[in-house]
């Protein structure tokens, strides 16, 4: 268990971001735009504990890239993909995603927030007209970035307006960007394809946990990674029982998102398993929220792509690290005989 670094903090700004635009839409008699609002308020993730005018920036270009796929996979509903084509729009999105965190050096890295985002909209049929989806998306970020920059009304928490310095990437640092790109394209596919094959349904929630063993430092940090993903779902899925089995109305499902969103920044940068707990009920209560299904079976589903998907995450990493330790013993000198 890591320390706590401000997380209070942070949690804060995430669990008020997406509750109370979702609050909004509820008294208004549009939950449909859940979804909308649900990865609009995902600009709030980024920029944790930044300086006030370089969390802006981070968070202004995170927010930028969201609406981008939001509209994405807006767009892709209206085309009626079948599930072959939400595994070819969510790879590209994989791998279009990676290329513009490393670019624009977003916290955390890669594409996970954005496979979601996408697949989990261009799924959704009968959606609102698009301009009602993107102006709640819009809203959400600007009301996720002005929380970012809520420390700045007490003088106590309040950071000088600089802006900060950002070096010119080094070939190499452009070269591992296009790597990582293409690693978590070659994943998600090989994942989404699997739980296709095996007619699972959700087949994104495969390709979103193919990812996350990619996000770790080191092989045995990513295997680490996997492995807690797994775990921490298999708990995680129990909760998610308590929650949805009994049946809730849509205000005690806004109530619990933001409590878990709450509890999900708590833990993610401090125990990865322990955080899957609660962000597993989040991502199910909030795609039940957006469209009502059997939750058993939507329990079942997450609990079988989890797996796929961490195996196949796994399996890249072990792929890449045999593949330079190769590399590296034929790059050693021969011993003189």
């Amino acid at each position: 268990m890591a320390p706590a670094h401000n997380d209070h903090q942070v949690a804060i700004r995430c669990g008020l971001g997406v509750g109370i635009p979702l609050i909004l839409l509820l008294a208004f008699g549009r939950i449909d735009l859940a979804i909308f609002a649900s990865f609009g308020a995902f600009t709030g993730i980024y920029g944790r504990n930044e300086p006030h005018r370089q969390r802006f920036g981070h968070q202004l270009r995170a927010g930028l890239l969201m609406l981008a796929v939001i509209t994405a996979g807006a767009l892709t509903s209206r085309l009626e993909p079948d599930a072959w084509g939400i595994v070819l729009g969510t790879t590209a999105v994989a791998g279009l995603g990676t290329l513009a965190t490393g670019f624009w050096r977003l916290r955390p890295a890669g594409s996970l927030f954005h496979i979601f985002a996408y697949a989990a909209i261009s799924s959704v049929p009968n959606q609102p007209p698009l301009w009602q989806a993107l102006a709640v998306a819009v809203g959400t970020v600007c009301f996720s970035l002005l929380l970012g920059q809520s420390g700045r009304l007490r003088s106590r928490y309040r950071t000088p307006w600089v802006k900060p310095e950002r070096p010119r990437l080094t070939s190499a640092q452009r070269k591992s960007i296009f790597v990582d790109a293409g690693q978590y394209a070659v994943v998600a596919a090989v994942a989404g394809s699997i739980a296709t094959l095996m007619g699972i349904g959700h087949n994104y929630w495969a390709m979103v946990a193919a990812t996350v063993p990619l996000v770790g430092v080191g092989v045995r940090n990513q295997i680490y990674r996997g492995a807690h993903r797994i775990l921490g779902t298999f708990a995680g899925l129990l909760l998610t029982a308590l929650i949805l089995l009994p049946g809730l109305a849509p205000w005690q499902m806004v109530v619990v998102i933001a409590l878990l969103q709450f509890g999900a920044e708590m833990l993610i940068a401090r125990q990865y398993a322990l955080a899957q707990v609660v962000v597993t009920p989040l991502a199910l209560v909030s795609t039940e929220l957006a469209h009502q299904s059997n939750p058993a079976l939507l329990i079942k589903d997450r609990a079988l792509e989890t797996v796929i998907g961490a195996a196949v995450g796994m399996a890249m990493v072990l792929t890449v690290h045999l593949r330079n330790q190769r590399i590296h013993h034929r790059r050693q000198p021969k011993q003189p005989s």
